[in-house]
């Protein structure tokens, strides 16, 4: 605790009066340019990752990056997807996983979590990619088993995205795009889907369309 409260006593002192404009437009409202949905994992800092600012990502974490098919029950995952679309209208949606991800490896032992109730539950939205997984890796290579449900469950979570309401509709109306994402802890690199070679790419090749056009409107601001 300790370091924690340091540190915010350093982001008052040192951060905020560099940034107090941002902070004063952002005490006005949001508008982030994504909704990003990631696993609650510690080691996985999406403004990190992302280089983006507060205010730039309307973020969503739970163990897994998880998204529940839409139903009439209201859980924080589906309210949080409904207010991000439906009203901030964000035109991307980022669903994030990572490497050596815990709760896929307890997806893929799912029925040795009797003492934890609530997350065998939870995991049972990745039983699709679970078995998509175990279909494609036949050599019982648990390693192997692991690195394909993330990116499995990566795909997975996107299609659930599709049965939400407002998503269905900004997807339908060309207002809103879904992006599959992986990021590998220990190299720093972040794959993402491809749907017309149905593979992840680098980021890096995937949006360097993207990249160059940011980095060319950078430059011109600089001058």
């Amino acid at each position: 605790m300790p370091k924690i409260a340091a540190g915010v006593v350093h982001f008052q002192k040192n951060v905020y009066p560099e940034k107090k404009e941002l902070f004063e437009k952002l005490a006005k409202g949001q508008s982030p340019e994504a909704l990003f949905i990631t696993c609650s994992d510690s080691r996985v800092n999406p403004n990190l990752l992302t280089q983006t600012d507060p205010g730039e990502l309307f973020i969503c974490r739970n163990a897994g990056n998880i998204v529940p098919p839409h139903t009439h029950h209201t859980g924080a995952m589906t309210a949080s997807i409904e207010y991000a679309v439906g009203v901030l209208n964000v035109p991307h949606i980022i669903i994030c996983g990572h490497t050596d991800c815990g709760a896929m490896k307890g997806a893929m032992n799912v029925d040795q979590l009797t003492d934890l109730p609530h997350v065998k539950e939870w995991l049972n939205y990745t039983n699709a990619a679970v078995r998509i997984s175990k279909e494609k890796v036949k050599d019982g290579n648990e390693e192997t088993l692991l690195n394909m449900l993330i990116y499995e469950n990566v795909l997975l979570q996107m299609q659930h995205l599709k049965t939400h309401p407002y998503v269905a509709a900004n997807l339908s109306a060309g207002k809103t795009k879904i992006h599959g994402w992986v990021y590998d802890i220990k190299s720093g690199e972040v794959w993402a889907y491809d749907e017309d070679s149905k593979a992840f790419l680098p980021v890096a090749e995937k949006y360097a369309a993207e990249v160059k056009k940011f980095a060319e409107i950078s430059m011109h601001c600089e001058h």
